[in-house]
């Protein structure tokens, strides 16, 4: 990347201007709010929040164990300077900047990535140093990227796909550096470096290899100087994909694969398979139909499928998906650029579209995926605009307007998360039916009025309303009938229909990850101080262990949320005494629970659970 040739000067401006551009399209969307996953891994994650900088507390920050995972150990420094950096609080401003700054890096190394990669494919340096900033622009500008940038957590994938795009470029130097005869080595050793940051960042970026192995069958095949190097080159990615295929089929296929429904979900492996045909297709679609309308943030909406015609467009779906492939396959060495492409975003969803039991979609999954897609579609574009003639000229002003509706789209996307209401708002217009939007709306409500301990809160009718439009709008939600009852209560006028209407949706629903938490949530907010139904929480949380299970974790969260937040430690005692029934003898569960509640101030109950413990010796 030298700037000692003069041709690379206005090179370097055009990808600095892009990286600025990138950046500033996403201060719409500033201060915005923690959502979702941001609450563990940020708001309340303690591990993080540090005071003073030094290395003992960066160590401490590194060596904790992380809600997102162990391997993740980057992105949960960066959290932490972020929070000694905002005066010890959890700003989300300041982590989002971050996270803008992470974004205008990554276009600006992605811009240098597709200019030795036009290179490679023998378009012309010219027309590469207008093309390259432009294709890098529209990755950064898509409205997809909106909810990678400004979900503070999604750093995680942010970071490393910056890491993944240096990589890339540290590779492809290097090969082209055997392609002219050049030593190669110091190119290899910091793409391996490079590919270890972005291992310590998120798992997915294991895929590494396969985006290696797509640049080789399309753009360089293998090329060297040397043919022996080629021979090398060949024989070692046969030997990778053959090595990976049986890990695939031997290791990971057996220890993911599940014919009865993943913990958590209502769908197992082969259903989750075939509904990731449907998912995929449909972010095919918004990235080349890119209106903020089709982009709901949350897909908890999303039925699975049962079988190929059920729905009937999970068939089409598949064909899809196998034919763009073929296509790629067949047009590797023709339009290398465009299978490419097509190989980048398949490659990239390998892992989050497979056996492995994660929820269905989530658009950050796309973040490095839309690498390949925008790389396709320019392909397609030049290949229309050279059949058609179109001068120069013609084609950069229809590049310009295509840049600037996605930067107009994206800019008025991020400004829907400026707040949680808002954001909230808009994904409830995008996703009439998601359970987790209309609980955002409520909750965003409830907390602009200063939340359930604010007395007269101004925006208790409009929560209540939008709890009320949650559970009209899907009737197997059961976290907006939670709320409601809780905030009803606060306002003083909840009735024994809306509990009775509770718990019998309670009996029927599928037990997903987010309706098993409906019952915590009543208990949660009688911990508040919410005038609730005591009785009819215990008989949710109750009607919950008979739906999911009463595992002995199971029972003590229970028991802790009648102990903690229902203030009954009678009733929890039952809890904590069937937990310790259900554990296999000699499971030192009695002791360390007993521990736990001694510590908490709870010296009766442990005490009891000590003779129990006693007892069963």
């Amino acid at each position: 990347m030298s700037v000692r040739n003069p041709a690379t000067r206005p090179f370097l401006l055009a990808s600095l201007g892009t990286a600025l551009l990138a950046g500033a399209l996403f201060l719409p969307g500033l201060p915005g709010a923690f959502l979702f996953d941001d609450i563990p891994n940020i708001v309340n994650n303690a591990s993080i929040q540090i005071h003073s900088l030094s290395l003992g507390n960066l160590y401490t920050v590194l060596s904790t164990p992380q809600p997102s995972g162990s391997m993740r150990g980057l992105p949960t420094l960066s959290f932490a300077l972020d929070y000694w950096r905002a005066g010890g609080v959890a700003d989300p401003a300041t982590f989002k900047t971050t996270n803008l700054l992470i974004h205008a890096l990554t276009a600006f190394a992605l811009a240098w990535l597709f200019r030795n990669l036009l290179a490679a494919a023998r378009v012309p340096a010219q027309r590469a140093a207008w093309l390259a900033p432009a294709l890098a622009l529209a990755w950064a500008a898509h409205p997809l990227q909106v909810s990678s940038v400004l979900y503070a957590v999604q750093r995680l994938q942010t970071l490393g796909t910056l890491f993944l795009v240096l990589a890339l470029l540290a590779y492809l130097k290097a090969r082209q550096a055997q392609i002219a005869g050049r030593p190669a080595r110091g190119g290899f050793l910091l793409t391996a470096l490079l590919w270890a940051l972005a291992l310590n960042c998120k798992e997915d970026t294991v895929l590494l290899p396969a985006y290696t192995l797509a640049l080789e069958l399309t753009v360089l095949r293998f090329a060297a100087a040397n043919a022996r190097t080629s021979q090398r080159l060949k024989h070692g990615y046969l030997a990778a994909t053959l090595v990976g295929i049986g890990t695939y089929v031997f290791w990971v296929i057996p220890h993911y694969w599940s014919s009865a429904p993943y913990p958590g979900r209502d769908f197992n492996s082969a259903e989750r398979l075939l509904t990731e045909a449907r998912v995929l297709c449909r972010y095919l679609w918004e990235t080349l139909l890119p209106l903020p309308r089709h982009m709901p943030f949350y897909y908890d909406w999303i039925q699975p499928s049962r079988g190929l015609l059920h729905p009937w467009t999970t068939l089409p779906a598949l064909l899809l998906i196998v034919g763009l492939l073929a296509l790629a396959w067949r047009l590797r060495h023709r339009q290398p650029l465009l299978a490419l492409g097509v190989f980048l975003f398949f490659s990239a969803h390998f892992i989050t579209s497979n056996v492995i039991g994660l929820e269905l979609a989530y658009e950050h999954r796309n973040h490095f995926a839309l690498i390949g897609a925008v790389l396709a579609v320019g392909s397609l574009l030049a290949e229309a605009a050279r059949r058609r003639h179109l001068p120069t000229r013609a084609q950069a002003g229809l590049c310009a307007a295509l840049l600037l509706i996605l930067c107009g789209a994206t800019a008025l996307r991020a400004h829907t998360w400026r707040s949680a209401v808002s954001l909230a708002q808009a994904a409830t217009q995008a996703a009439p039916a998601s359970p987790r939007a209309w609980i955002d709306l409520c909750v965003g409500y409830l907390q602009a009025g200063g939340g359930a301990q604010t007395r007269h809160n101004p925006y208790l009718d409009r929560a209540i309303a939008a709890c009320e439009a949650g559970a009209d709008a899907n009737p197997e939600t059961l976290n907006s009938l939670a709320v409601l009852i809780a905030l009803k209560s606060l306002r003083g006028d909840v009735t024994p229909n809306d509990w009775a209407r509770f718990q019998g949706r309670l009996r029927s629903a599928r037990m997903s990850w987010d309706n098993a938490r409906a019952p915590f949530v009543l208990s949660y907010y009688a911990g508040l101080g919410v005038a609730m139904d005591k009785a009819q929480v215990r008989q949710a949380l109750d009607l919950l262990l008979q739906r999911t299970g009463a595992s002995p974790e199971r029972l003590i969260h229970v028991g802790y949320a009648v102990l903690d937040e229902l203030k009954q430690p009678e009733q929890a005692l039952p809890y904590f005494v069937r937990a310790i029934e259900a554990s296999p003898p000699g499971d030192p569960l009695a002791l360390t629970l007993a521990a736990e509640l001694q510590e908490n101030g709870y010296v009766a109950i442990a005490e009891k659970i000590r003779r129990l413990a006693s007892e069963r010796k």
